[in-house]
């Protein structure tokens, strides 16, 4: 059995949270509550949980506030957020567990099968520093969790030259270090990294804009040429977008 708590600002949404946890979670036993990150240190320190329901927002801080007053700690962390907002992007970029509300049932029992799992103390902190990290560098300075067959890794977005899909695995290719073959399809890092400059060139290729170099139109078809000399193909579909890009990084 989890030993768990729940630490959010507005009472009904603790009572639903609640009551949604104990009809779906039958491995979980709600010890406590508080309100805000000060009650919400107390009651950690009291009652020793093994996995704390932890709001984001709240009136004296935020759940990142409450976590920093209490490392090192041992305890399992679900974070729970009203907000898609840059927290959201910081947790998909650190590979870490979030609900939004309302809660979904579904989406609750997952992350808590994920938080009664045999994820190490060690990985689950460096998904947590590397959070820390990302929500106080700028956004063009992310890190980003992969994980591969038998490693985690923290890299750097501006070392990524190019991203290759093969089915449901992506192959990442840096500017100064050995490729990482991650099991996540092409399409969430699509969602992720679009945003920082990055381009998807083809049903199998995305492409840091920071590393292109020249374009190449033949009779065979449309090639990309990278920086570091690398070729990637640029489907007909995909040119008119990418030609408006190149246009606009002109101006």
């Amino acid at each position: 059995m989890l030993r768990a708590v729940i630490i959010d600002d507005i009472e009904n949404i603790r009572k639903k949270n609640s009551t949604m946890i104990k009809m779906n979670c039958p491995s979980v036993t709600l010890i406590g509550e508080a309100d805000s990150v000060e009650s919400g240190v107390k009651l950690i320190k009291q009652l020793s949980p093994d996995l704390v329901f932890l709001d984001v927002e709240m009136p004296d801080g935020t759940g990142f506030d409450l976590l920093q007053k209490l490392k090192p700690f041992s305890f399992k962390v679900i974070f729970i957020t009203g907000y898609e907002d840059f927290a959201v992007k910081a947790f998909r970029f650190s590979a870490i567990d979030y609900l939004l509300k309302p809660l979904d049932p579904d989406d609750l029992v997952e992350a808590v099968k994920k938080a009664e799992s045999s994820l190490s103390k060690e990985v689950f902190d460096m998904k947590l520093s590397n959070l820390f990290a990302n929500l106080e560098r700028p956004k063009n300075l992310q890190n980003l969790i992969l994980k591969t067959a038998d490693r985690i890794y923290s890299v750097n977005i501006q070392d990524i030259v190019n991203c290759e899909s093969d089915k449901n695995y992506t192959t990442f290719h840096f500017i100064n270090a050995p490729k990482l073959i991650v099991s996540t399809n092409l399409k969430e890092y699509e969602t992720l990294l679009t945003p920082h400059n990055f381009f998807r060139t083809h049903q199998s290729h995305l492409i840091n804009m920071a590393y292109f170099d020249h374009f190449i139109k033949t009779d065979g078809g449309n090639t990309i040429v990278m920086k570091n000399k690398v070729t990637i193909p640029l489907s007909v579909r995909k040119k008119e977008e990418f030609m408006v890009l190149l246009e606009n990084l002109q101006v």
